[in-house]
């Protein structure tokens, strides 16, 4: 099954750009965290684009996360993110 443009990943999907400030901390997070993740480049894949869109409500909003539970966080604080990463490395 392809973890691209789909709720049920069968891991962490990481849609964002290279330029965007809150994707580098996201992806700051998820080394600090030891957590593995699959990266998309929305400025490069119009089919992630129109996804994250989708998601979105008509918004390019990134980074949009796609968790393999089904759930989303878009543009998360800190604390959200590093919240969702323990609630996954609890259950793993």
């Amino acid at each position: 099954m392809s973890d691209l443009y789909t709720l049920q990943p069968t891991q962490i999907v990481l849609y964002g750009v290279s330029w965007c400030g809150d994707c580098r901390r996201a992806r700051q997070i998820f080394a600090q965290m030891g957590v593995s993740y699959l990266e998309v480049d929305i400025d490069a894949d119009s089919q992630a684009e129109a996804f994250v869109k989708h998601i979105n409500r008509g918004n390019r909003s990134v980074p949009t996360l796609i968790f393999p539970d089904g759930s989303t966080l878009t543009e998360p604080d800190n604390v959200s993110l590093t919240n969702k990463l323990n609630r996954i490395k609890q259950t793993a």
